[in-house]
Formats: C-alpha cells, structure tokens, sequence
C-alpha cells in the first residue's frame, strides 16, 4: 500500500474510520468534505493520537483518501460530550442526540459501551486529499 500513498506522508500511521468498510467509506467522505473535524475513540485504543500528529485515513477498502492533523486531543466521558464536539463530528444531523444514538451504537457493537467510559476526544484539520480531489488545506 506504501506506493499509493505520496513520498512525503508514508512514513504515518493509517487508519479507517468506524467497525466496517460501508462506515468508513461514509466517514472518510464526510472528511474530505469538510464535514468532519473530529472524531472520538475509546482511551485505550491503537488510534490514539497527539496534538500535530498526521494521519492516512483510508476507505472502507484501505485507499488511502486523505491525510488529517490532530489539532486537539481531550479526554471525557461518554456523558460529558457536547454539542459542539458532536457538532465537529460531522455525522447525521450533526445533533448531540444523533451522535449519542450513533455512538452508542458503534461502542456496543465493540462491546465496549458505558454511559460513563472515557473517550479520546480529537479534533482534526485536513491536510491534503488523495485521488481526484483536490489539496483543501
């Protein structure tokens, strides 16, 4: 896969966003759209990132699409996660309920959900976009 990606960002770390090829597909859109700035994860998982990390996030097929940028990492609970970080996170109507519905969703199907677990909180900028699409920032 190195060869897909450019020289200059091969040397990141890769990922793809949500538990299946259809969700990473729709995230990774929303990404290279604008849409999506940040993105939580449980505390523990391998994604974690720093503040000025990069990133290759693939798509549900594991094409590189883009490259992002932590900008900012926090850590809250499950229940303490707010409007405008389920805002940034660019998914469904961009609401606070449709993020907990989302979200409790995903973190149930990794077995992972409590009301009260610690998340990764991570805003993000875009970097440059892969393929057809243009360099956006």
């Amino acid at each position: 896969m190195s060869k897909l990606i450019p020289e200059p960002y091969q040397h990141l770390r890769t990922f793809a966003f949500g538990d299946s090829p259809a969700l990473a597909d729709e995230l990774v859109e929303l990404v290279v759209k604008g849409i999506k700035t940040a993105t939580c994860s449980t505390e523990d998982e391998p994604n974690t990132s720093t503040r000025g990390e990069r990133w290759v996030v693939l798509d549900g097929r594991g094409k590189p699409r883009c490259v992002i940028e932590s900008i900012e990492v926090t850590y809250r609970r499950f229940n303490e996660v707010d409007d405008a970080f389920a805002y940034d996170e660019g998914e469904g109507d961009r609401s606070l309920a449709y993020w907990r519905r989302a979200h409790q969703s995903y973190f149930r199907r990794l077995g992972r959900y409590s009301e009260d677990m610690m998340l990764m909180c991570e805003r993000f900028r875009l970097v440059e976009v892969f393929g057809d699409a243009e360099t956006n920032r």
